[in-house]
């Protein structure tokens, strides 16, 4: 109980629904009547309001109970130092063995290739502030790039002279075949680097992954993804994708809390690297990727909620959510596909998206739907277009509500 008043305070919910924490719904109900179970899911697992429509999880996801509990756990033997020495309460200066291992099986990849940051932006920013790449030297990225993903070479590129070229990506594309090909095809002489998201951030296009590193690595080329938006959006191993460099943001799509990230890199690319953050052991390259985590005193208790998240996810089903939240997306999908006003930019594709469903309006929308959303407690992006996020905390009811208020101030042709 006064663990979860302290996570009260932290993320500013009420103590009275955070006190506790609740057992999962049995697997025979799921049989029985899904939306019934994910109904309970949401009811006893999140601190959502029943009048919130959360429909933008790509940006910031929901931490359940149990990570808010293992974080005021945490704190709270901080505070009173219950601790042991191996234990110490921070993080920055330890490599965190343990927490590398649990999160490396998760996430499909070795201990030692894995490091433990903040986000994905500092992930992107180590990688492309680490190589070293001489004047000329070519980093190609796509034009659907986050800006964390852009202006990390975008500043190498303004401080060391080296190059910067982007693809144009077809919207909606025909298939994943169209894709692999343009971007492969667009490698030139001078590349070195190839840059690009697994799961594009403004679209939610899922690209193939693993047909790009592996013929980017024939033509001896790096491949850095931008998978902030891969793990738990959709069911990936980051060694199986064949790339050199993979940057992760478990808080969107993995349960975990804002503040931890995820940065891997290929074995026998972490010596290839060099860290901007640096403390003891900065240099002692037998710590392979957790060399990358010194980076002085942080707030350990962060970590102790994504594992937290991750083991949520597990005792769920990785494969039963990546179910629930992708038909949830195809239900959005069919919605924006029946409005004549609005222009989808998700291909129909199955394979090309998971939980992020984008499209755009064809004429400006009224200042008056975003009010509308505020008051009905929509939670979405505003603007010319709009990426619908999916998560099993949604209800088909958040999606109808939704798009019945695009109706409204829209109207059907």
């Amino acid at each position: 109980m006064r663990g979860m008043v302290y996570a009260a305070a932290l993320f500013g919910v009420p103590a009275a629904r955070g006190a506790g924490t609740v057992p999962l719904p049995e697997a025979k109900l799921l049989e029985r009547d899904a939306e019934k179970y994910w109904l309970r899911i949401r009811q006893d697992q999140f601190l959502l309001p029943s009048a919130r429509a959360f429909l933008n999880n790509g940006s910031l996801g929901v931490a359940p109970r149990p990570v808010l509990q293992a974080i005021a756990d945490y704190m709270n033997g901080a505070a009173a130092v219950a601790m042991d020495e191996p234990n110490y309460p921070r993080w920055g200066y330890e490599t965190l063995d343990e927490h590398r291992a649990e999160m490396a099986d998760f996430v499909g990849c070795a201990a030692s290739e894995l490091a433990l940051v903040h986000n994905a932006t500092e992930a992107m920013s180590t990688i492309a502030g680490g190589l070293d790449l001489k004047p000329g030297d070519e980093v190609l990225i796509t034009d659907q790039e986050h800006p964390s993903g852009r202006n990390c070479w975008e500043m190498k590129q303004a401080r060391f002279g080296i190059a910067l070229r982007q693809v144009a990506l077809p919207l909606p594309p025909r298939g994943p075949e169209q894709l692999a090909d343009l971007i492969v095809s667009s490698i030139g002489p001078r590349t070195r680097v190839l840059s690009f998201s697994g799961i594009t951030s403004p679209t939610g296009l899922l690209l193939p992954v693993r047909e790009i590193c592996r013929a980017a690595r024939e033509k001896g080329v790096l491949t850095v993804v931008d998978g902030a938006h891969m793990n738990g959006q959709t069911p990936v191993r980051i060694a199986d994708l064949g790339c050199d460099f993979y940057a992760g943001s478990p808080h969107k799509w993995m349960f975990a809390p804002a503040g931890c990230g995820l940065l891997y890199m290929r074995e026998e690319m972490s010596d290839r690297l060099w860290p901007n953050t640096v403390t003891g052991r900065w240099n002692q390259k037998d710590l392979k990727a957790a060399r990358f985590m010194m980076l002085g005193t942080n707030n350990r208790a962060i970590f102790e909620g994504m594992l937290a998240g991750a083991r949520f996810a597990r005792r769920i089903g990785v494969d039963r959510i990546y179910a629930r939240i992708h038909g949830l997306a195809r239900r959005a999908f069919e919605a924006a596909r029946r409005r004549p006003y609005l222009e989808v930019l998700t291909p129909e594709d199955d394979r090309m998206y998971a939980a992020l469903v984008t499209f755009q309006f064809r004429k400006p929308p009224p200042a008056a739907l975003a009010e509308a959303c505020r008051k009905r407690k929509i939670w979405i992006g505003f603007g010319a277009r709009v990426r619908v996020s999916t998560h099993i905390h949604t209800r088909p009811a958040d999606l109808d509500l939704y798009f019945e208020t695009l109706d409204e101030f829209m109207g059907r042709a």
